[in-house]
Parts: structure tokens; sequence; C-alpha cells
């Protein structure tokens, strides 16, 4: 298996880590620290020399009770990051639901978009199907404004899997190729505390649906319930849900803390015996 970005193809010989890059006011995460041109570049050239395999770059903050962000306001965090960037040697996620952004992006040297809308909109398939770029699909329930009020499910975990297979089967029939596509159960997005843990106990039924599965559960909430600390303080237990997210068979880990989590599955497999271990010095190159 392998995921095809535009002009990069990534295997799966090991976990891909991507860098996440938050050029917002107002993230849950790291509170602004990126929100600049500058800030948000050097960050990202510090993440791929500490080993991130791709980044992850949105200019609209989805935590919950977020408020939306005019598609002018996004473009102009966004597309000067992306192209700053684009011959920095890794592939660049745009993590947007605007199809005008995604197309946008693509343009500017984005590879991949990542969709917290799952493809809802019609105009966000047809900009995916004219383009080679990759595509993260992933499961919310609600909006970011209300999501996290009351989220209940007749069966978490089957209800997440038939909507993820269902948007697949969608994008392919618009013209989008299977090896384009990555899945993500959308963790902290309209779920409980004990709805996220059962997804991720379960992920395997995930893996079954055949397709590269991302986990985004760097610094999230459930980790905050389970150690009582901050966002800036869940470094520890976010490397912790990684290991478990590979130890269930994800493939793509979307992470704030790379030298972290780079180190300690690198320590895991190596001990494990099981996939490759990272590289000493930085990231692969795909091309």
């Amino acid at each position: 298996m392998h995921l095809q970005c535009g002009k990069f193809s990534l295997p799966f010989d090991r976990p891909i880590l991507m860098g996440v890059v938050n050029v917002t006011p107002d993230s849950f995460s790291d509170g602004g620290k990126y929100a600049t041109l500058e800030s948000a570049v050097a960050h990202a050239r510090l993440l791929i020399e500490e080993g991130a395999d791709m980044l992850d770059i949105g200019g609209e903050s989805t935590r919950p009770g977020a408020q939306p962000v005019p598609l002018d306001e996004e473009r102009r965090r966004v597309l000067p990051v992306i192209e700053a960037l684009a011959e920095c040697g890794v592939p660049l996620s745009v993590d947007t639901r605007k199809p005008e952004l995604m197309e946008e992006a693509i343009r500017a040297g984005a590879s991949m978009v990542n969709d917290i809308g799952g493809l809802e909109s019609r105009f966000a398939l047809d900009v995916l199907a004219r383009s080679s770029a990759g595509v993260c699909i992933m499961h919310k329930q609600g909006d970011p404004q209300t999501m996290q009020q009351n989220p209940v499910y007749r069966e978490v975990v089957s209800e997440v899997r038939d909507y993820l297979a269902a948007r697949v089967a969608v994008a392919i029939d618009t013209g989008i190729a299977r090896e384009r596509i990555v899945i993500d159960p959308g963790f902290g997005f309209g779920k409980t505390y004990e709805h996220n843990l059962a997804l991720l106990r379960r992920l395997p039924e995930l893996i079954g649906l055949g397709l590269p599965v991302l986990a985004g559960l760097s610094r999230k909430a459930m980790l905050g319930q389970i150690t009582g600390r901050s966002a800036e303080q869940r470094v520890h237990a976010s490397v912790a849900a990684a290991l478990f997210a590979v130890q269930q068979g994800a493939h793509i880990l979307r992470v704030h803390d790379v030298t972290a989590t780079r180190d300690a599955i690198s320590v895991w497999t190596a001990l494990a015996g099981t996939i490759g271990v990272f590289p000493i010095q930085t990231a692969r190159r795909y091309e």
C-alpha cells in the first residue's frame, strides 16, 4: 500500500508523521504561536528537520466552539505559507473545508487536501477529481460550533465506518483514484470520551476498509480527560496514544510533537522487530 499525493508517492513501510502547522490566532494546541508567515514557515521547516514526512497547514481552527473563518481571511493566512514551502521536499496538505481554497492551495503547491467535511461538498469532489492531489476524508458529527454539545450514536464504530466507506465510494465514482485516499475517524469531532476510546480500540475495523488510516490524537481533549493536563502539557500522553494507534494499525499520525513521537516509535519498532525504524537524520524524500 502507498499513498499518491501529486508528484509524491508515500510508502507505508513505517508510520508516516504529519506535522501540524496551525496558521491561526486561536488554535487550541499552540495558542497562535505560528499565526504569522515567518513563524509558520520557520516552524514548518523545524518539523521537517525533526522528521516530519508531510505537513498539514491550516488557517481555520476547528476546535469545539470555534467560529468559521471567512474565505478571504483563510486564504490570506494559508496561501503564502504554502507558496513559501512549495519546494521544501515533503508533501504539503491543506487543512480546509472550502473548495475554493482547496483549488488555490493545490495550484500554490499543496499535494493533499485534509477535509474535515468528508468531501460532502460537490464542488470539493470536483476540485479533487480534476487534480492529482491526495485527500483525507474525515468523519465528524455536527459542526465545530456545536459538535461536542451532545454527540449521540447508535453504535459509533459501525456508523463511522459506514460513513467513511460511503464517502470513499462517492469520491472514487467522481474520479478520485483509490490510491489517493486516506480516511480519518475524526477523534474529538462530535464524539464523547467513550466514543473516542471505542474508535481507537477498534481501529482495525476501519483498517478493514483497505485504505490508509490517519489518527489525529495529538493533544486532544480526551488525553486531557485522562491526565488532567492542559493542551501544551499533553506531549507524553500524545506519544502514548500515537504508539497505541500504530499498534492498532494506523498508517499516518497527525502530530504536533514530531521528535518525541518519532523517537518513541523508533524505539518501539526496533524492540518489536516489526516495521522499519525512522532514519536518524531527517525525513524521507519521495519524489
